[in-house]
């Protein structure tokens, strides 16, 4: 048969036990297995709704003006599907959106954009057109775990590879300030590296959520987030820093397998020092030098600026004296 998701061989719906190989004959080879006396049987395949693709079901529902460019493309964040659909396709958008919804498991919510953006936080309005009406997502990304309501900040999935690009760029000792955070895409992973991170947004849904996600990928001692406007961040940032600096880096944060392990030896070496101690005289203890102390994180090394249609104008602020 040649069908995508479709097994050749399955049994016979009329004889228990036997096996039946499904195939397209053509009428040539018909002729030529009846002369060699081959016994074809019929059998009927059903094709439902679930075998076809979205793709395939648009290209069957939509009118024909319109099979082009069927909307079949959208970006996910957390459950929710979000299209953005051109003006001949809004008359079908519910059924495009069922579409989604039915042909992607992980989705419980679709979404189309609006061509209205707030100004003043950059997240875009949406209008529901499948699915449950239920917009605080968990989305995971760059090994870290972000809670959030996707109609009042802005998120931007597509742009993943940028936050992980720039992420890279630190070093875990750093001192970062991210002048407008959001819900945390690049503070949150950097703190993560072991980075010290000052995070802002002004936005103050987007700080609720900055500092419930600090808390859930458990980097509270190392990124402190703030609701101000960019330009008084970026003034206060370096005396914040100096005033309150941050503890040393120590070394990468172990991963619970690690701490697993670490645990595991412990109680294993605590097992040998009791046997040892029950079978020969103590040790004379033996001095030990200890290190110098690691200085404090004070010195901000990189400003982050995520607003790409303002960033530049909030240069100024950077002035001394400003």
């Amino acid at each position: 048969m040649n069908l995508p998701k479709v097994r050749s061989v399955v049994s016979n719906p009329t004889h228990e036990g036997e096996k039946l190989v499904l195939l397209r004959v053509q009428h040539e080879a018909k002729a030529y297995l009846a002369d060699q006396n081959a016994e074809l049987t019929s059998y009927t395949l059903e094709l439902d709704y679930n075998y076809w693709t979205a793709d395939e079901i648009l290209q069957a529902v939509l009118p024909e003006e319109l099979l082009e460019e069927s909307p079949t493309g959208f970006a996910i964040t957390g459950h929710v599907a979000h299209l953005n659909l051109n003006d001949e396709y809004l008359p079908y958008k519910h059924i495009i959106g069922e579409v989604v919804l039915d042909k992607n498991k992980r989705i419980r919510t679709v979404v189309n954009k609006l061509n209205s953006i707030d100004t003043q936080f950059r997240f875009f309005k949406m209008e529901l057109i499948a699915g449950e009406p239920d917009y605080v997502v968990e989305h995971h990304e760059s090994d870290c775990r972000f809670t959030f309501d996707f109609t009042k900040v802005y998120w931007n999935s597509r742009l993943h590879t940028e936050h992980d690009r720039l992420v890279q760029l630190f070093q875990p000792s750093d001192v970062i300030a991210d002048v407008f955070a959001g819900v945390g895409p690049f503070a949150v992973p950097a703190g993560k590296k072991g980075c010290a991170v000052l995070a802002n947004d002004l936005n103050p849904e987007s700080h609720k959520w900055l500092v419930r996600n600090i808390a859930d990928n458990k980097v509270g001692d190392l990124v402190r987030a703030s609701c101000e406007d960019g330009r008084d961040f970026i003034r206060n940032a370096v005396s914040a820093a100096l005033a309150t600096p941050f503890p040393p880096y120590t070394g990468p944060k172990a991963t619970r397998s690690q701490l697993k392990e670490r645990r595991r030896q412990q109680q294993q070496q605590s097992q040998t020092e009791l046997g040892d101690r029950s079978t020969s005289s103590a040790a004379p203890p033996t001095s030990s030098v200890s290190p110098s102390p690691t200085p404090s994180r004070r010195r901000i090394c990189h400003f982050v600026m995520n607003l790409p249609d303002s960033a530049i104008t909030f240069l100024d602020a950077f002035r001394a004296g400003a």
